[in-house]
């Protein structure tokens, strides 16, 4: 009987032993402004369809005709694929329209809140319940 138990009880010290990384989930105030607005449009350059949150990234030409590279945070790719955004829908130098509110370090990094694709067709890409302010995009807002 002992070493029935031995096996299953040595499994689990070990998980409980074994060094893991944990990703942290954050609220939107703690790396996003909501002072300040933005709306950038470019073609997409890459996506990761990663958790928590899925990246898009833009190529956006500012006023003086230099290129940016920009870095768009979604929903999960759970909620996005819920909200009709895939790897079809959303490829590789399909140009959008995303608004949303820029990183409180200024750098090239937003929180999107909507996807305007070229044909008018307007997808929410935000997450509910992180933070972001009540702009009445969010179709789960009351």
């Amino acid at each position: 009987m002992i070493s029935r138990l031995f096996v299953p009880m040595l499994v689990f010290v070990l998980m409980l032993a074994t060094p893991t990384k944990i990703n942290a989930h954050h609220a939107f105030g703690a790396e996003f402004d909501p002072n300040r607005p933005l709306v950038l449009r470019g073609p997409v350059t890459k996506i990761e369809w990663i958790n928590p949150h899925a990246w898009i990234h833009l190529e956006v030409t500012d006023e003086n005709g230099s290129k940016e590279s920009w870095m768009v945070e979604g929903g999960t790719p759970n909620t996005l694929l819920r909200r009709g955004i895939n790897k079809n829908s959303l490829k590789i130098g399909t140009v959008i329209v995303v608004d949303g509110y820029q990183s409180k370090d200024r750098s090239n990094r937003a929180n999107g809140r909507d996807i305007t694709f070229a044909d008018g067709r307007k997808i929410f890409m935000g997450t509910t319940g992180t933070g972001a302010p009540i702009d009445g995009r969010d179709p789960n807002e009351s």
